[in-house]
Order: C-alpha cells, then structure tokens, then sequence
C-alpha cells in the first residue's frame, strides 16, 4: 500500500526535533487553566489561584498556654514555695466558657489551657506552683507579665497574606485556611485528560489475557501519573487502529489535554500524526529522544467549536518503557503547566558517580534507568523500550544530554529518583 502524497508521517524522522525545542514550544503555548472554587474541606491538593489573606486574628483572644490560673502577675512578685502569697479564688476560665467578670488586684481566676485569659490578668500562674485552699489559691512562684499567653494574633495577624497564589496546598495549609475562616478557596481546574488508547492487539486492563493480544499497561500508567501531576484523567477509549475512529475520539473529546498511546510512529497502521494534522496542528513528530523518537505532540482547537486556547495532544509510543519517557519529558510538564504546578520534574534528584562508562550518540537524549547501591550509579539499560520491569528495577533515571557522548566511570551525574531517596549504612545523606 503507498502512502498519500501529504502523509505526514515520514516528515519528523527525517531530521528528528530537538527536545528541548519542543518543551520550550509547549512551554510558550500553555498556561494555567482558569480559577474554579472548592469548599476548604476539599482543597488540599489543589492549587491556589489567588492570594490568601487571612480577615482576623488567629488567635481571636490572648489564650492560656497551660493549665493554672489567670492572674495580674505583679500579684505574684516575692511569692516562693517556702513564701506563698495567697489570691482570692474568683472563678473559672474555659475553653469555650469564659469568665465573665475581671480579675482585680488580689484574685485569682482558674483556667485550663486554649481558654480566654479574663480581662485584668496578664499572665498565667502554672497550676504546679500554685495549690487551693478555702476558696483561696497560694500562689507559691512568681510570674512576669505576658507569661503563659498566647498573644491575640500571634499565629496569624488579620491582613497578612498567609499562602501565596500558585502554592500546592499541603494538609496543613488548608488546616490554616480553615482556622482564618477561608470561606471557599480559588484554585487552579484540574486539566481533564483523556487517555486514547490505540491498538487491535490491545486488551483493556482488567481484562483477561488473550493468545494474540497484549494487556494494557500504558493507561493504568499514564492515570496515575496523570493524576500526580494535578490531572483528571478519564477512563481509557480503547480504539482499533482505524483513522477514522481515532479522528472521531478526537473530535468528541473534551479534555483540556489528549494522550494517544500507539498508533505514533511511521507504519502503515499508525494514524494518530496523520489524523492530528488533519484535526489541528502537528508542531512536532518524532524527537531526538531515547527510547521514545516516534513522540510527537501537537494542537486540536477548543473543545466543541468554542473559543478558547488550543489544546495540547502527545503521541505517545505503544512501547511502555517508551510511553513513560515520552510522558515525562514531554506529557507530564504541560500537564503540571495546565494544572498550575511547576514545569520541573516532581522528582528529588541526587548527584552521584556513575559506577561504570555510559555512551550515548551526540544529537540525542538518551533516557537512562538506573539503580543506586553503595553510592553509586549502576546503569540498568539505554534501549529495551517495551521492558517496562526494568523502569521497576530502577530507583531512577539520568538523562544524557544532546551534547554528549556518555559518561565516563566515576563521573558524576544528576539521578532523578523515582521515590525519595532511601540511605543505607554506606550512604550519605546528600
């Protein structure tokens, strides 16, 4: 069967694109989705929008740090264990019960910690060195003033900007935003991304194995990194490699970003670059990466004919090995883009030597997985794009750059570690 005249397959492995002007494109073409409001029971997570500032005082009122009682610490002044200066005890201070009245010169107000200090006192008398007596408390230590408070605001001052805008909220940061009395919080909307999974031998993940067919693993991958990087996945369309039911999914889809595993590279039966260009743009097919060059990404118009941005749709290798490289390099940095998030990789990384020589060819970027052991940087594989146990073997990664060659034995080079880091008796921490 040949080719039609303007078949776009071929173009980009001619004189595959330069990695890094792709991402520098993406990066260029994407912004953050808009702003959409969530309850601050249900924003960690997310991403804020906007600025934080809280509109009161946290604490609301000076507050006791312990157990004790509330008193005008000049009262104290002289009193010892062997000294005591007797108080009059006037009531007590709860959390959530006041006292009422003031505390005068000479009394004494029980209360327990996180409750209102009374108006009149100034200090709290820890309950230790103080001890009751008929309707009296023997104050048998001294105290300064402001002992034992917690000032009116010392956490947080009303006005103060208390997260900043483009802040991933931590399980604490929304523990803030609720203790300032955030009502509902702006963030960032999380990126729909539809996950096209293209192929006649695939069976969908769950499903039981086939003789001629090979379970989907690249779905269940590409969710959950998805997710991690601040995306909504959809649940996977499995497609036949038919182009006109890929350009169907494409127009029907909604999502704010596209993956199409498979169906990438220059065979006969590999429709997504054609069915792309047609439906939208195609900025770039097949990368000057290992072990995913037949990549690609390019642009579909706003979902349903509207007005709005173009969207970003990868063409991600068939190959698992392959389709995780393609997505962290490629997918994965627009997707934290859209959501809000940072553009670097979510990874912690370490410098360390390289137990043994690594080469590679000069005008591409190699993918290296790798394992660490005794401070050292063990090479697991280069190619093996549909192995995808060998990204399981590996603690990591290190990416050879255009310009080089390799690496020789001992030098250093930046790991990026698929977990945080994990250090044995023979390590240091970095």
């Amino acid at each position: 069967m040949r080719r039609p005249a303007d078949d776009v397959r071929m173009r980009g492995f001619r004189a595959r694109a330069d990695l890094e002007e792709v991402r520098r494109l993406l990066r260029a073409a994407l912004t953050p989705l808009p702003a959409e409001t969530v309850p601050v029971t249900a924003c960690a997570g997310r991403v804020l929008a906007a600025a934080m500032v809280s509109p009161v005082d946290v604490p609301g009122f000076h507050r006791a740090a312990m157990d004790g009682y509330a008193v005008r610490a000049e009262d104290t002044f002289g009193a010892a264990p062997d000294s005591p200066l007797p108080l009059r005890l006037a009531g007590d201070s709860l959390p959530g019960r006041p006292f009422k009245g003031e505390v005068g010169p000479g009394t004494a107000v029980r209360i327990m910690t996180g409750a209102p200090v009374p108006s009149g006192a100034d200090a709290v008398l820890p309950a230790e060195q103080a001890s009751e007596s008929a309707g009296q408390v023997l104050a048998a230590g001294a105290v300064t003033p402001g002992k034992n408070v917690g000032r009116r605001g010392e956490d947080v001052a009303a006005g103060t900007t208390v997260l900043p805008a483009g802040r991933r909220l931590r399980p604490q940061d929304a523990g803030l935003l609720a203790s300032v009395g955030a009502g509902p919080v702006p963030v960032v909307r999380r990126p729909r991304v539809d996950l096209l999974i293209t192929g006649d031998e695939i069976v969908p993940a769950g499903e039981a194995a086939r003789p001629d067919g090979v379970l989907d693993s690249n779905s269940v991958m590409l969710a959950a990194l998805a997710r991690r990087d601040g995306g909504r996945p959809s649940p996977p369309a499995y497609l036949p490699d038919r182009a006109e039911t890929l350009a169907a999914a494409l127009g029907a889809s909604q999502g704010d970003a596209v993956l199409i595993s498979g169906g990438s590279s220059v065979g006969l039966e590999d429709h997504a670059p054609q069915v792309v260009a047609e439906l939208g743009r195609l900025a770039a097919h097949g990368v000057a990466l290992r072990p995913a060059s037949p990549a690609g990404v390019g642009f579909l118009p706003p979902a349903g004919g509207g007005a709005g941005p173009e969207r970003p749709v990868f063409l991600i290798p068939g190959n698992p090995v392959s389709c995780l490289c393609a997505y962290d390099f490629l997918a994965g940095p627009a997707i934290r883009r859209l959501a809000g998030l940072g553009w670097e990789w979510p990874y912690p990384s370490r410098r360390l030597p390289l137990a043994r020589k690594v080469v590679s060819v000069v005008g591409r970027v190699d993918y290296l997985r790798v394992r660490v052991a005794s401070g050292m940087v063990e090479p697991l594989a280069i190619g093996g794009a549909g192995i995808l146990s060998s990204a399981v073997r590996a603690d990591g990664f290190v990416v050879v750059a255009r310009d080089a060659e390799g690496h020789a034995p001992g030098e250093e080079v930046d790991v990026f570690l698929y977990d945080a880091p994990v250090l044995t008796s023979e390590e240091e921490a970095p």
